[in-house]
């Protein structure tokens, strides 16, 4: 069965940064793009940034470009997200997905605090 295990999330200071990864299993990891998500208290989700199957592609929110990178290592099944430049209202539960087999698959979410 589809499992995502998101962890590399903790308290970090205004301007600080965090490494964030989604260790991926049950599907053929290379063949599907990743997608990370963030749920802020009392908000919706809303996309944060996607990568390709291959890697050579991505897509990220304004609010974070040019702070955040996504990348992938298909040997280890694994997607990261590097943020960087963190501000309080980065603060949210980061969640990755896949899309398989017509449904969408989530891990549990890795918290990220952003607080003096």
């Amino acid at each position: 069965q589809v499992q995502l295990v998101e962890s590399g999330g903790g308290l970090v200071q205004p301007g600080g940064s965090l490494r964030l990864s989604c260790a991926a299993s049950g599907f053929i990891f290379r063949n599907y793009a990743m997608t990370w998500y963030r749920q802020a208290p009392g908000k919706e989700r809303e996309f944060v940034a996607s990568i390709s199957s291959t890697g050579d592609s991505a897509n990220y929110a304004h609010s974070v470009k040019g702070r955040f990178t996504i990348s992938r290592d298909n040997s280890w099944n694994t997607v990261y997200l590097q943020i960087d430049s963190l501000k309080p209202e980065d603060t949210a539960v980061y969640v990755c997905n896949v899309f398989y087999q017509g449904a969408d698959f989530r891990g549990k979410g890795t918290l990220v605090t952003v607080s003096s």
